[in-house]
């Protein structure tokens, strides 16, 4: 009720709200939620299917929060309304085994890798993601120097198998800095999946391992901007937990770029623009490649509708969100497509056959192979 008594039910959250934009319902807007919410805690109306699916279509982008004048923490209400919505409705079994998956790094992976070699065989409804990519080595660290600094670097759950490309190319790039990075061992899943679903005890559990891992380092690097805003309340203010794109724009004029005259599409997540923040550093380490073009795409309702589990739950809704963005890429004639969230570039390299990557994953490609600075 304290969070929703803030909303002074003036509308501008409206023209930015993603379901809002889609539907032009009054209940699939931010204001429509939160007055729903609230009629449900004061018993003023009695939960319904139909009203829960209102809920339920929310993506939790959170642009609403960076246009409301009254500051309203509409995140913090969204994931409280889940939780009671979720203590009178058991969630579905889809959404029961990938919080379960995910809580379980081993069996994930162990999943994941039986879906690598089969996923040439598996029929189109089967293949809910893109065919994990082969694991790349971790780059040797040179013998001599010692590094400038050590820092942590947050894994998560289904990037231990998607991402182990990026993981090296972060490695290399802060090795062009004389940084080292730790891969802590012992870590596992931000909780964010299960949070946002209203499953607060597991994400709170996953938070105390996560915590516990990373004892003992001052500085974490988080890669997915989904996940940076659960490590960085896991971790706690005594540790800087900083995407690593601001830790390497802070860096930007000590690393090297060749020249790479091509077209790139960028797409910023959600969790990137309203949460992390960390685009003016992403803009800056993309800007400083000689010859490179970049293309944002702004098409569509403002978010790709991956939104955690959402892609797997509704997938012909999310793919109404992805559609514009996959349409301005390819008539933007870009070589490929950026984008700094793990979910949004599974779901986005779901809807292309052209390379989806980190855009760490690309400026590492674009690196000095013998950098200065």
């Amino acid at each position: 009720m304290a969070l929703a008594d803030r909303c002074v039910q003036c509308g501008l959250c409206l023209p930015v709200c993603p379901t809002y934009s889609l539907e032009r319902l009054e209940t699939e807007s931010p204001r429509g939620r939160i007055a729903l919410t609230r009629a449900w805690a004061l018993d003023t109306i009695a939960p319904t299917a139909v009203a829960d699916t209102h809920l339920d279509h929310c993506l939790g982008c959170r642009s609403c929060e960076a246009v409301c004048p009254a500051g309203v923490e509409y995140g913090q209400l969204l994931v409280q309304a889940r939780q009671r919505q979720r203590e009178r409705r058991p969630p579905a079994w889809r959404q029961r085994l990938i919080e379960g998956l995910a809580a379980r790094p081993r069996w994930l992976n162990a999943g994941l890798g039986l879906y690598r070699r089969a996923h040439g065989w598996l029929p189109a409804s089967l293949r809910p993601l893109p065919r994990p990519p082969r694991p790349v080595r971790w780059p040797s660290r040179p013998a001599t120097p010692a590094p400038a600094a050590r820092v942590g670097l947050f894994v998560g759950c289904v990037a231990q198998a998607y991402e182990s490309p990026l993981r090296a190319a972060l490695a290399r790039l802060c090795g062009a800095l004389g940084v080292e990075l730790d891969p802590v061992a012992g870590q596992g899943c931000c909780g964010a999946l299960h949070e946002h679903a209203g499953n607060r005890d597991s994400a709170a559990r996953l938070a105390a391992g996560n915590r516990a891992a990373f004892a003992g380092h001052d500085t974490v690097l988080t890669l997915a901007s989904g996940c940076h805003d659960g490590v960085a309340h896991a971790l706690g203010s005594g540790v800087r937990t900083i995407d690593a794109l601001s830790f390497l724009g802070e860096r930007a004029a000590a690393l090297r770029w060749r020249a790479t005259p091509q077209r790139v599409a960028l797409h910023l997540p959600c969790t990137q623009r309203n949460v992390v923040k960390s685009v003016p550093a992403l803009r800056r380490l993309l800007a400083g490649v000689p010859g490179l073009e970049v293309i944002e795409l702004d098409a569509g309702h403002g978010c790709c509708g991956a939104s955690g589990t959402q892609m797997f739950a509704d997938p012909e809704r999310a793919a109404e969100y992805r559609a514009p963005l996959i349409d301005q890429f390819l008539r933007s004639g870009a070589t490929r497509l950026l984008s700094a969230n793990i979910g949004c570039r599974l779901h986005l390299g779901n809807g292309t056959t052209a390379p989806v990557q980190h855009p760490l994953e690309f400026l590492a490609q674009c690196l000095e192979e013998t950098p200065t600075g």
